[in-house]
């Protein structure tokens, strides 16, 4: 409540001021008649004052009221709504138990399947919904029916990026970036093998070896160990200048293979750090993450993510040979639509890498029956780079 006090020569006039300031609210508490002014009591004015307070008015009341009634209902109204979601999600929990129960046992069968190979469950419902939507009650009986479909849907989701030199073109730049331990030394040896010795299928072409891993010894002195082997020239490099400096004393190299430091994916100074060196290859290069199929899903996003600055081109699966299931990464790369180059399932050098094919994926699933025929008429064939064929 507000409290006020007026003072004017007369009563009439302090009423009044007391309605111009105050409005009709104003209540009055007390009225006091004084003096004021003059001069050793001479020359004395009178004068009134009034003390009071501003009273809430009806309709403040009102709107106090209406503002309390309106708080309650809204409560309500929240209340209500969150019980009418619990009982939304009940409901929607009940139906999908009845789906479940009442689905063919063959949906039921193909589900469990991609959940044992690692397929993540934002890429399974797609296909689950397009099974049921595709086929008839009576066909969703038919169990080769539905695997069959269901893996030529998986390979429908796979892309491919393009292999080196699969068609004549001028210098290629290759950066491979990824973190620790997925083997990207070992895949640069193989691809430096393939490439700079050739093969009675494919012609050798002028290779260049660089690394920026000067941090580990033991991986700068393996690759120079390959580099000597296969005599090809190998160059190190610590800094932006330095690249830059390689890219433009190379120019009648028509591969220069760039192995990058190996770094957690957590270590944004030391990718950033990276990042800043390759950067020195100018806008020619192409870059490609470097993944170990034995990494789990949700290890597998994380790099995914980390490494995005990179605008890395493809994806090179590395390790297949330690794992039988590959759901995890198809599930990752389909989700960000990224492509995959190269696979490789072993060290041993160049043997173990091959050009990426939807073949060689989908026969990597676990538990289905596959239609190669079939599936290599739709895919094609693997394509073996040459590697297979060295002994």
């Amino acid at each position: 409540m507000q409290y006020f006090t007026v003072q004017a020569p007369t009563s009439q006039q302090a009423l009044e001021k007391m309605k111009r300031e105050y409005g009709d609210q104003a209540m009055i508490l007390t009225q006091k008649n004084f003096r004021q002014g003059g001069v050793f009591g001479i020359f004395t004015r009178p004068r009134v004052e009034i003390t009071g307070y501003i009273s809430q008015s009806p309709s403040r009341k009102r709107a106090v009221v209406q503002e309390k009634q309106r708080i309650l209902e809204n409560g309500r109204k929240e209340q209500v709504f969150q019980q009418l979601l619990s009982e939304i999600k009940s409901l929607r929990e009940d139906v999908g138990k009845r789906e479940t129960s009442n689905q063919p046992q063959s949906i039921a069968r193909v589900e469990k399947l991609l959940k044992d190979n690692n397929f993540s469950e934002d890429f399974i419902a797609p296909l689950l919904k397009r099974l049921r939507s595709t086929f008839s009650l009576e066909d969703l009986e038919d169990q080769l029916l539905i695997e069959n479909s269901l893996v030529e849907w998986v390979g429908e989701k796979i892309r491919l990026y393009p292999p080196l030199f699969q068609t004549e073109q001028g210098r290629r730049i290759f950066i491979i970036v990824g973190p620790t331990g997925v083997g990207k030394t070992t895949t640069i040896a193989k691809l430096a093998a393939i490439y700079g010795l050739g093969n009675n299928k494919l012609k050798p072409k002028k290779v260049h070896i660089v690394t920026v891993d000067n941090y580990r010894i033991a991986a700068r002195d393996q690759i120079a160990t390959y580099a000597e082997i296969m005599r090809l020239p190998v160059s190190m490099v610590e800094s932006f200048e330095d690249f830059k400096k390689i890219i433009a004393l190379n120019e009648d190299a028509e591969l220069i293979l760039v192995d990058t430091i190996g770094r957690s994916p957590r270590d944004m100074a030391k990718l950033a750090e990276m990042k800043d060196i390759i950067a020195g290859a100018g806008n020619e290069c192409e870059t490609h993450l470097a993944v170990s199929a034995t990494t789990k899903s949700s290890d597998v996003e994380e790099i995914f993510k980390q490494f995005e600055p990179f605008g890395y081109n493809s994806v090179i699966i590395t390790k297949l040979d330690e794992t039988s299931s590959l759901g995890n990464i198809i599930s990752v790369l389909a989700g960000r639509n990224k492509a995959i180059s190269y696979l490789s399932d072993g060290q041993k050098v160049p043997q173990d890498l091959e050009v990426a094919s939807v073949l060689r994926l989908l026969l990597s699933l676990e538990g289905f029956r596959i239609n190669r025929d079939k599936l290599e008429k739709k895919f094609g064939e693997m394509k073996e780079i040459s590697g297979r064929y060295w002994s």
